[in-house]
């Protein structure tokens, strides 16, 4: 298995990049409205570029760029654990093997079931399914298991998952096409960091140390069907700026060798967790105005990859990075197994990391939609086939944000409709009428309102 990330290559680019020009800068942010993309050595430019004033052209830049591509909508998803037992070791994560005072669980499949109730009668359709990396506690027959029990899992009001996301250890080919065969959506895989010393140093034992073996997974992943692949940093563990390039080049090698890069960045930041040394003392921490930056220039770099933001962020520092370019968001998260259905206090010593945004679903929708954002629980694409190379064929183009809007529309009318407070009804309501009027074309509006009118009469699962 062949290492692609060089790291003098990468700390040369980013020497050389040094003191950028004004103009040089730029000019590659005029160079990212054309919506092609960045170069690894454009991306260092404007990762450099301290100035003020070209720092907020570059924030400005990725929102209008979100704004081509995706239009106002954000995709919410939970984070479900399963289990939190894992053979790894690493620094940073709550889950670590030497943190002994954790207490460790792998949920049943009737407390899986339970889990996914809460979920679903709260308003949820997209899952996030995690677990610890353990032979035997979490293994992936368990994990398999998990997932169809979730999929079988219905409540009232039609409640049901349409999508789950996995974020699992290295797989091999077979056993990839195992998890395939599930029905998952996007398998996700982070680096965590792309410097190699540091990989090595935060992580000292475990399955997890192979380096390439992780690196790899995506081509694997890939080889097996799984065309749709999220890659991911941990921002704080080694220089952001390094860490951003790791992702470019990774998403670069992975649309060179198996012709489509990855579906979704994800953009976590270190936050405390218990017992992890690396995460109470964060090696390399980004600071607020770097994280917003970071994000932006991702969005310029790979302006038709979804970013992923998670609760890690405090609720106002969220409710600003969605205008930077962020797609898709978590929301009434929970870090533990069992974490939904139990509210004692003790779920924390369960906990992988500790959340920054604790506010509810139904909290978070609100404050978006009263931002101007259209909630989506869409799985249109998935369950069409429009994933991967044919995703892509589509939003660079410019023509899936017809797709996201609609679906989005229908998804956040479903929810308004059976899981929404008062409040949360009335301000989405309006922001439905508002993009009737002005989104819409009176053709497409026609067939949309229509549409409406069916899911206000009782009919679900409406997309296009």
């Amino acid at each position: 298995m062949q290492d692609f990330i060089d790291d003098n290559t990468i700390e040369d680019i980013l020497y050389r990049a040094k003191n950028p020009d004004p103009l040089n800068v730029r000019e590659i942010i005029d160079k990212a409205y054309e919506l092609r993309g960045l170069t690894p050595e454009d991306v260092a430019i404007l990762l450099q570029t301290e100035d003020e004033e070209l720092i907020g052209a570059i924030l400005e830049a990725a929102h209008r760029i979100k704004q081509d591509i995706y239009g106002n909508r954000l995709v919410l998803f939970a984070p479900l654990y399963v289990a939190n037992h894992c053979s790894n070791n690493c620094l940073y994560c709550g889950f670590r093997r030497d943190n002994h005072e954790l207490n460790r669980v792998a949920l049943t499949m009737d407390q899986i079931k339970k889990e996914v109730e809460v979920l679903q009668r709260e308003g949820h359709k997209r899952l996030l399914m995690l677990c610890g990396e353990h032979p035997s506690r979490s293994s992936l027959d368990y994990f398999i298991e998990a997932i169809e029990t979730a999929y079988a899992t219905k409540t009232e009001k039609g409640g049901e998952i349409r999508r789950i996301n996995v974020e699992l250890a290295p797989l091999d080919v077979d056993e990839f096409r195992r998890l395939k065969n599930t029905g998952i959506g996007t398998y996700l895989l982070f680096q965590e960091t792309y410097h190699h010393e540091t990989y090595k140093k935060m992580h000292p034992s475990g399955p997890k140390k192979d380096y390439v073996n992780r690196l790899r997974a995506m081509h694997r992943a890939q080889e097996a069907g799984i065309d749709d692949v999220g890659i991911g940093a941990l921002f704080g563990l080694y220089d952001y700026k390094f860490d951003v390039l790791g992702l470019l080049l990774h998403a670069r090698q992975l649309e060179k060798d198996c012709g489509v890069g990855p579906h979704t960045i994800s953009i976590p930041r270190l936050e405390p967790a218990f017992n992890a040394p690396a995460a109470i003392a964060p090696p390399m921490p980004v600071s607020d105005s770097d994280f917003k930056k970071l994000v932006a220039i991702l969005r310029m770099a790979v302006p038709y990859t979804g970013i992923i933001l998670t609760t890690r962020e405090n609720a106002a520092l969220r409710s600003e990075v969605f205008n930077y370019g962020v797609s898709q968001i978590s929301a009434g998260s929970r870090t533990n197994p069992g974490g939904y259905s139990d509210t004692t206090s003790d779920r924390f010593r369960a906990a992988q990391f500790n959340l920054g945004d604790t506010r509810t679903l139904d909290e978070v929708i609100y404050d978006i939609t009263e931002r101007g954002h259209i909630p989506s629980f869409c799985t249109a694409c998935y369950r069409l086939g429009r994933t991967g190379k044919d995703f892509m064929d589509l939003a660079k183009p410019g023509l899936i944000q017809k797709f996201c809007q609609t679906n989005a529309v229908f998804s956040f009318k479903e929810y308004l409709l059976d899981y929404a407070s008062p409040k949360t009804r009335e301000a989405g309501e309006k922001l439905i009428s508002e993009m009737l009027e002005k989104s819409f074309k009176t053709k497409r509006k026609k067939m949309v309102s229509d549409r409406l009118e069916t899911i206000k009469e009782g009919k679900r699962d409406v997309y296009i």
